[in-house]
């Protein structure tokens, strides 16, 4: 068995979708970066290579590469399965902290823990995807990014 951690962040800004945990969340700005900026699925993708020590995400989908702009983060998400897969790795499981101030993520866990769980490829039990805030504090409780913390155990 081996343990991964994974973190990841992005500034908000108009003009772009908010897509966190593969779900299209509305609201009136989304996350900046050079893929579609999901901070869940890239936080649980560095958990996963961390677990596995295969790197980060920036080493398997470098933001410098023109073929990962725009990205959907899933679909990542599926190749660094495959990638723990060359190594016989399996996902035990994943446990999730969004953080943002707004917009209210209750709503969408759900959707978001089903996505994850089925590029996986494991049960939705195997899977915990919570959110809070930080009380108005920060970058994230000033609403000017949202951040996620995730770990993983494999076997």
């Amino acid at each position: 068995m081996r343990v991964g951690h994974g973190y990841d962040v992005h500034k908000l800004v108009e003009g772009r979708n908010l897509i966190i945990g593969g779900v299209k969340i509305d609201y009136d700005r989304g996350l900046e970066g050079h893929s579609d900026a999901d901070v869940l699925a890239h936080a649980v993708m560095d958990s996963l290579l961390g677990a596995a020590g295969m790197g980060d995400i920036g080493l398997h989908f470098p933001d410098n590469d023109v073929k990962y702009k725009d990205a959907d983060s899933m679909m990542l998400l599926e190749q660094t399965i495959e990638l723990l897969g060359t190594q016989r790795y399996k996902v035990v499981n994943i446990d999730a902290t969004i953080i943002a101030q707004k917009p209210v993520l209750r709503p969408y866990i759900n959707a978001m823990e089903e996505n994850i769980a089925s590029v996986l490829q494991c049960d939705i039990s195997h899977v915990n995807v919570k959110a809070t805030t930080e009380e108005h504090l920060g970058f994230t409780g000033r609403e000017e990014g949202i951040s996620c913390h995730c770990v993983c155990l494999i076997e």
